[in-house]
């Protein structure tokens, strides 16, 4: 039977992680995962909701020890919670959040400090097979759907994930993520690409710029920023001093090359994009700067079915699973990445993809966020083109010239809006539910 550590072998006083700007060591981090695990309760599922990575980590790793499952959830609503509450009997909540509101039973993460230090140097093994995570889909398209991932895939993927995209040519790195561990992207590059890697996760997940740079401009080199290309946007937009880094990642959404090539510059860092999703896990990498064309992640494969969708499998990609976007396949181990099957839209015998037309919008300057929608079709409705922008300089008539310059007439947005701002997850995404509510709101 094949087992994986809980994280690459290191020295007992090697640094594992930071938090609150004090490092965390290796003997440290298994005596809280082992405290940890003697103090959780008898179920088959957690639901692991510590906003705190650091604390996160301890969580998972006593959570695998114990042979519980971690379900980790788009969305934290109540009504959510009760769902998931439903769908799995077994389940109790960890947090570390005294204001957390949960239907299901809630154990606060414990003062770990009260049960003494023992020095607890052995890194545990466990079986590949042990299906340690169900992850959730974001919603964006629908519904949230679970997927079961196997601790064996999850530390090949991030294995591949460290040699696709250089990083362990950066021994040390500490990873400072804007993106939360709860989501496959943020689970994968903010916390088990470092476990497995030999680097270093940062316990803090910071939001607005200024504590962004703060938390970079505070730890030692090298540094590696994880983050989205909304949130990456929105560092660029403001004129403050931006600390160096060694290396951005950034997923969840098509970067564009202006915004990868602006980053580049202000970073000093190389950006690397990742592509995957929640059902297969990360895919394939490219430095946006240095063209269109993604290199998946060894051993994983691409094949074109004869309806012209694609299939990813290999390697850490546990069975094949079709991918939603329209892909051009160079060869086997090599693509470049068009717009989602869902995404492209079709008036007046002229296509385009909601993602393009995003990309112009985003891109006229005032413009702060802005998003183009298909309102759906309903009775006596024919679907139509929305767009909704956040903007504090500009007004319609300006929009609207602007969108005129760069936007095909068939598809300019009727109606065009302004608004306070867009309900964007943590990881940058729209969900669908949020869109038809935006909708609703404007369409009349």
């Amino acid at each position: 039977m094949a087992l994986f550590p809980l994280f690459l072998p290191r020295e007992p006083n090697a640094v594992v992680s930071y938090r609150d700007g004090r490092a965390v060591r290796v003997k440290e981090f298994l005596s809280d995962v082992r405290a940890l695990a003697e103090q959780l309760p008898e179920r088959r599922h957690v639901l692991n909701l510590c906003l705190d990575r650091y604390r996160f980590s301890v969580g998972l790793a006593a959570a695998i020890k114990r042979q519980q499952v971690s379900l980790l959830p788009p969305s934290h609503t109540f009504a959510f919670l009760k769902q998931l509450q439903e769908n799995y009997s077994e389940v109790y909540t960890l947090t570390d959040s005294a204001s957390m509101s949960s239907p299901i039973e809630t154990l606060h993460f414990p003062d770990l400090s009260m049960t003494g230090m023992r020095e607890d140097t052995e890194i545990p093994l466990f079986p590949a097979s042990q299906v340690v995570a169900h992850v959730f889909t974001s919603g964006s398209t629908g519904e949230p759907v679970a997927h079961q991932k196997s601790w064996g895939s999850l530390v090949t993927s991030a294995l591949s994930a460290g040699s696709a995209l250089g990083i362990t040519s950066l021994p040390g790195a500490i990873l400072v993520s804007t993106v939360p561990a709860q989501h496959m992207y943020g689970f994968e590059s903010s916390l088990l690409l470092a476990m497995q890697n030999g680097l270093i996760w940062h316990n803090k997940r910071p939001f607005y710029t200024e504590d962004v740079f703060n938390q970079i401009a505070a730890l030692p080199h090298p540094r590696v920023l994880v983050t989205s290309p909304v949130h990456l946007r929105a560092l660029l937009s403001d004129a403050v001093a931006i600390p160096p880094v060694e290396m951005v990642i950034c997923a969840t959404a098509p970067l564009s090359i202006s915004l990868a090539t602006q980053a580049e510059s202000k970073f000093c860092a190389p950006v690397m994009e990742i592509y995957g999703c929640t059902e297969s896990g990360q895919v394939a990498v490219r430095r946006t700067t240095q063209g269109p064309t993604w290199q998946c992640m060894p051993g994983v494969r691409l094949e074109m079915l004869p309806d012209g969708r694609v299939v990813v499998s290999g390697g850490h990609v546990e069975a094949e699973v079709v991918l939603s976007d329209v892909i051009e396949i160079r060869d086997s181990r090599h693509f470049v990445l068009g717009d989602r099957h869902t995404d492209l839209v079709n008036i007046a015998g002229k296509r385009t993809s909601l993602t393009s037309l995003n990309h112009l919008l985003n891109a006229i300057p005032g413009v702060d966020d802005g998003v183009f929608v298909m309102a759906r079709e309903s009775p006596g409705k024919v679907a139509r083109l929305m767009a909704f922008v956040v903007s504090k300089t500009l007004d319609i008539e300006t929009l609207s010239r602007e969108l005129r310059d760069r936007v095909d007439p068939v598809f300019l947005p009727r109606p065009l809006r302004l608004v306070d701002g867009l309900p964007r997850d943590a990881t940058g995404k729209l969900p669908r539910a949020e869109i038809d509510q935006i909708v609703q709101r404007y369409e009349n």
